[in-house]
């Protein structure tokens, strides 16, 4: 068993357009026949439900009080709208006034479960205390944007994680629930239309303003679910406003991402290596079995697209940030900080192609001549002849973590540059 490695596109442009920027009904016809399609890994968003490593901090671990009342409060709202979904073909027999009080009755009973589940801030902090760690890395910024059904509470169970693996203080911009159905639908026109919404907008106006500030050497943007469509529309906007010497300080690393496309352009017309794109790096987390990453990334990843950053495929299931991703890819000792060692980390990378120009762009044979501590990802130098490469890259089969950027920050590291 293999973890699958899935090269980073190039990004020289063509004639034709992508098709992301095709006609915007087909491309919801092109989701709705994609969702019945990938439809069977749906449990696979849950499964395994009953893994609690972090206690607490997982989403469903069943003796935390705010969990259950989450968990309630999601199915009542799934049960609620899609009830109503159902009966909107009936509304064409009744009077107009009275099909617009039903629809606003409707959605003051949303309006009201929401609020209970989202609270009222929209900017959050880690919670979580990290001691000295906390002052260690002041030119860098930290900030996540949730996915799908995340309320008030989860987010900041998501950023206490977070902020305990890579012990850095984590800044989450609140992408409001309004149910998982009513969610769905959101993403179909996020990511279709191109439109912003307002969690859009206002997490936009955030990663700008931490881009711009001269003492961020760094910006790190996390993204998980929906959050990787906000992310792609966001970076679409940073792309035609910012210089790309600026938006050079972003790193972009996502989970089980729902977006259709991730730009990402080289910084010169030609000659370029990956590393001189705007976006210093991307990389892409995803679960072979879990549905929000089949309909996403794993889809449009492969595809004649434009969706830049190498993508790790885990062979298993689970959707949830904490409990699957987390828990699988960065879990934590008795000690609240990363082993060293894990079975997605340590896994065999397996690439998508055998060609010697994607292994070349992803930094194969630097890795291995570096044994996992090069340059990840840079292109390959000839400072070897063949003879001599041959016999140190005998046997070598290089792991997740030899790829993996993000590993590098873990427990308040930092990668080298």
């Amino acid at each position: 068993m293999s973890v699958t490695l899935i090269p980073s596109q190039l990004s020289s442009p063509d004639g034709a357009p992508v098709p992301y920027t095709g006609n915007t009904w087909m491309l919801c016809w092109a989701d709705l026949l994609l969702f019945f399609k990938c439809a069977w890994s749906i449990p696979g968003i849950l499964h395994p439900w009953d893994q609690w490593l972090c206690g607490d901090l997982d989403e469903l671990y069943p003796f935390s009080f705010l969990n259950v009342v989450a968990l309630v409060l999601h199915g009542f709202l799934i049960l609620w709208e899609a009830l109503f979904l159902v009966s909107l073909p009936l509304l064409v027999v009744l009077p107009i006034w009275t099909a617009l009080a039903y629809v606003a009755v409707v959605m003051a009973v949303v309006w009201v479960v929401c609020l209970i589940l989202n609270g009222t801030q929209d900017v959050l902090e880690s919670r979580v205390n990290l001691g000295a760690d906390a002052k260690k890395h002041p030119e860098e910024c930290w900030i996540y944007l949730n996915g799908v059904s995340i309320g008030h509470h989860w987010l900041q169970t998501n950023l206490d994680r977070l902020a305990l693996t890579f012990r850095r203080p984590i800044t989450g911009v609140h992408n409001r629930t309004l149910g998982i159905i009513f969610d769905l639908i959101q993403c179909i026109i996020e990511r279709n239309f191109c439109y912003a919404t307002a969690d859009i907008r206002r997490s936009y106006s955030t990663i700008k303003a931490s881009l711009l500030k001269e003492e961020n050497k760094k910006v790190i943007l996390i993204l998980h679910s929906q959050g990787g469509i906000e992310g792609g529309l966001i970076l679409d906007w940073l792309l035609s406003e910012l210089p790309h010497d600026t938006i050079h300080k972003l790193e972009i690393y996502t989970f089980g991402s729902a977006a259709n496309h991730f730009n990402n352009p080289p910084r010169r017309s030609t000659g370029a290596s990956s590393s001189e794109n705007a976006v210093r790096h991307i990389e892409h987390y995803a679960d072979a079995g879990e549905f929000v990453a089949r309909w996403g990334v794993l889809t449009f990843a492969r595809m004649r697209n434009r969706y830049m950053g190498r993508v790790f495929i885990r062979p298993g299931t689970g959707h949830l940030l904490n409990q699957h991703y987390l828990n699988t890819m960065f879990p934590l000792g008795e000690d609240k900080r990363v082993l060293e060692h894990n079975d997605f980390m340590d896994m065999e990378v397996s690439f998508t192609s055998d060609g010697a120009e994607e292994k070349a762009r992803e930094g194969f044979l630097d890795t291995l001549l570096n044994n996992g501590n090069g340059s990840h990802g840079a292109v390959v130098e000839d400072r070897q002849n063949g003879e001599m490469l041959a016999k140190k890259l005998a046997g070598k089969k290089p792991s997740v973590k030899d790829f993996s950027r993000l590993w590098c920050y873990r427990n308040g590291r930092s990668p080298k540059d």
